[in-house]
C-alpha cells in the first residue's frame, strides 16, 4: 500500500523553484495523485499556477525512499499560491478540496503524513496574532474528517529574506508567524517544525529557490522521520541531497525519461527506437 502525504499551504509548498537550477528527481517509487490515479512523480508536483516549479515534496520523497526502498510514497498536491489562513478555513473550497482529495487517496493508500507550508499571506501584525489559533482549528478539523488524528504533521518556517524584496513591506510580521508555527509544533501532539534558517530565495525574495526547496524537503523529512522539530540546519543535509542525486536510475526510470523526451518532440522516432533498444 502506498504511504501517502497530503501537501497543503500556499506557493512555497506548491513550489516556485526554477527547474534548471537543480538536478531532476525521478524515482519510480514516488507517486503523485492525478485525476484520482497514482502516477510516477514528475516536477512540478503542483499545477496551481502556470509558474509552478520545484517544490519541497520531491526531496522529501527521495529521502523517505532511502529509508523505505521497498515501499512506495505518494503525494496528494493541494497547495494553492497566495492563499491565507482565511482561504483555508473549514468548509471553504480549499479545505474541502484537500479533504476530498485526501479521502480519494485513502481508497488506494494509507495517509501517513500531512505537510504544511503557509504564512506569507498572514504576515500582517493583526493576522499574525491570530495565526496559531486559526491553524489549530483548520488542522483539528482536517485530521478529524480524514480520521487522521494519529498522523504526523510537519509545518515549515518562513524565509528570513521576506522583508528584503519587492514586497518586503508586506512581511514585517513574518517573525511572529514563525514563532506561532514553532509554538504550535511544540504544543500539539504529533506536530513538528522544519526551519528555513539559511535558505535563500528567487530574485523576488518571496519564493524559496530550487536549491533551498531541496534542502527544505530534507528538513521536513528529518522532522517527520525523527519525530522532532528541526530548528537549525542539519549537518548532513547536503550529504543526503548528494546521495539522492547520485542514485542510479532503474530501467523503468530510464524508459520513463526516454518516453517523455519522445512525447515532447525532443527526439525523433529513430532515436527513440535506438535508445529504447539499449534500455531493454
Amino acid at each position: 500500500m502506498i504511504a501517502s502525504f497530503l501537501l497543503i499551504g500556499q506557493s512555497n509548498m506548491a513550489g516556485r523553484g526554477y527547474s534548471q537550477e537543480v538536478p531532476a528527481i525521478i524515482n519510480e517509487g514516488i507517486k503523485v495523485l492525478r485525476n484520482g490515479r497514482w502516477q510516477m512523480m514528475t516536477e512540478p508536483v503542483h499545477n496551481d499556477r502556470s509558474g509552478a516549479g520545484i517544490g519541497l515534496a520531491s526531496s522529501f520523497g527521495a529521502a523517505w525512499r532511502m529509508h523505505h526502498p521497498e515501499d512506495e510514497i505518494g503525494f496528494i498536491p493541494c497547495a494553492d499560491g497566495g492563499t491565507s489562513l482565511d482561504d483555508w478555513s473549514v468548509g471553504g473550497p480549499l479545505f474541502d478540496h484537500a479533504l476530498l482529495q485526501g479521502k480519494l487517496a485513502q481508497r488506494s493508500s494509507t495517509l501517513t503524513g500531512i505537510l504544511w507550508h503557509q504564512g506569507e499571506s498572514d504576515c500582517f501584525p493583526e493576522k499574525a496574532a491570530e495565526y496559531e489559533s486559526k491553524l489549530k482549528i483548520i488542522m483539528d478539523a482536517l485530521r478529524k474528517e480524514l480520521n487522521a488524528t494519529e498522523v504526523p504533521l510537519v509545518v515549515g518556517g518562513l524565509g528570513d529574506f521576506l522583508t528584503n524584496g519587492l514586497y518586503g513591506k508586506y512581511f514585517s510580521a513574518y517573525p511572529l508567524v514563525n514563532e506561532a508555527l514553532l509554538h504550535y509544533a511544540r504544543t500539539e501532539a504529533l506536530c513538528y517544525f522544519a526551519t528555513a534558517e539559511g535558505l535563500t530565495s528567487n530574485p523576488d525574495a518571496l519564493h524559496f529557490n530550487a536549491a533551498s526547496l531541496r534542502v527544505l524537503g530534507v528538513r521536513y523529512y528529518e522532522a517527520y522521520h525523527r519525530r522532532v522539530s528541526i530548528t537549525s540546519p542539519l549537518e548532513e543535509e547536503n550529504k543526503i541531497l548528494s546521495d539522492i542525486y547520485s542514485r542510479a536510475q532503474t530501467r523503468q526510470e530510464r524508459r520513463f525519461l526516454l518516453e517523455h523526451r519522445f512525447a515532447m518532440g525532443r527526439i525523433d522516432v529513430a532515436q527513440f527506437q535506438n535508445e529504447l533498444s539499449g534500455i531493454q
